[in-house]
């Protein structure tokens, strides 16, 4: 009867830690290390120049966009971050005034996998000045919507200018137009299309200058459309990536320029985000400033999001698959 016993025992733990445990073995497995550790420093630099007054809100069509432009334009020539067509500034045909995309790339490693392509983006502009001001302030700096996604997508092309490990190609988008309805994603999408670009996911980073009082550091758009999520979760090892019910209700899938993408080439295309809309009442507001943002917050998530990146890039195969 003990021997009986003991044999159901060992059979229970078979069928019922054992899949924990190769679970958790596989999490270990598929965690990438990083090394590189992204400074605070440049972190508050990079968001407080776009975030500056100086840039006049960085409306689409105006001049404090193209000082933007200009100034992440340098950041990658900086970093041997190579432009993807002739120059990195590729001209909206979206808008009927001057605007553009800021697009950069770095190449695979690999000689198969370099053909695949993930994209990291984020839009750089915003809403401009204000006709009716608060507190005589009529600028709309655009801090956390999204001069700190583009920060962290500047930093993402630091950190692969210097690793040199991704084995898929990397294109870095800093779109213009979004707030006027996703006009910079609109035309890469179409353009990247017709070229017969290989896409195999597009993270897009959007509203990350402050943190949520939550169990998750972000959740995603479009959360049960693709196993994004739980592939990020099995490469950082760590709980990153939750659902938020308010994303689901407004739909925010549709109104970022994941959609653009997610639209034309089917692959999993997401928005990240920190922005849960209990944590920041300054949307589309004067009072979105650098001075709002919570810079250690947006160094620990830019930190926290580098192995799983890495592993996006690195995976043998196309693991990232859509759902739905």
């Amino acid at each position: 009867m003990k021997k009986n016993i003991v044999t159901f025992t060992a059979a229970a733990f078979t069928l019922l830690v054992a899949p924990a445990v190769l679970a958790q073995q596989k999490a270990v497995e598929s965690k990438s290390t990083v090394n590189y550790k992204v400074k605070a420093d440049e972190v508050a630099a990079t968001l407080q120049f776009l975030a500056s007054d100086e840039l006049e809100g960085r409306e689409t069509g105006q001049i404090g966009l193209i000082k933007a432009a200009d100034y992440l334009e340098k950041i990658l020539k900086d970093n041997n971050v190579k432009p993807y067509f002739t120059s990195y500034k590729d001209t909206l045909s979206t808008f009927k005034g001057t605007a553009f995309n800021v697009v950069g790339y770095i190449e695979g490693t690999d000689a198969k996998l370099k053909n695949e392509f993930i994209i990291l983006s984020a839009h750089y502009d915003h809403i401009g000045i204000t006709k009716k001001g608060v507190n005589g302030d009529f600028i709309n700096n655009g801090a956390n919507d999204d001069a700190s996604g583009t920060t962290a997508v500047a930093e993402m092309a630091k950190y692969f200018s210097q690793a040199k490990n991704n084995k898929r190609s990397v294109l870095f988008v800093f779109f213009a137009g979004e707030e006027k309805g996703l006009l910079g994603s609109k035309h890469l999408a179409k353009k990247l299309k017709t070229q017969g670009f290989n896409l195999y996911a597009h993270f897009n980073i959007e509203m990350i200058g402050v943190p949520m009082k939550r169990d998750y550091l972000a959740y995603i758009t479009g959360f049960d459309k693709s196993n994004m999520a739980a592939k990020i979760n099995e490469y950082t090892g760590k709980n990153t990536i939750g659902f938020l019910p308010k994303e689901a209700e407004y739909q925010l899938f549709f109104r970022s320029d994941n959609y653009s993408f997610y639209d034309l080439f089917k692959v999993p295309c997401h928005s990240v985000s920190t922005f849960d809309f209990e944590n920041f009442e300054y949307y589309h507001h004067v009072a979105d400033d650098f001075k709002a943002m919570d810079i250690p917050h947006m160094t620990s998530f830019i930190q926290e999001m580098l192995p799983a990146i890495t592993q996006m890039t690195n995976t043998p195969t196309q693991e990232m698959k859509m759902l739905k």
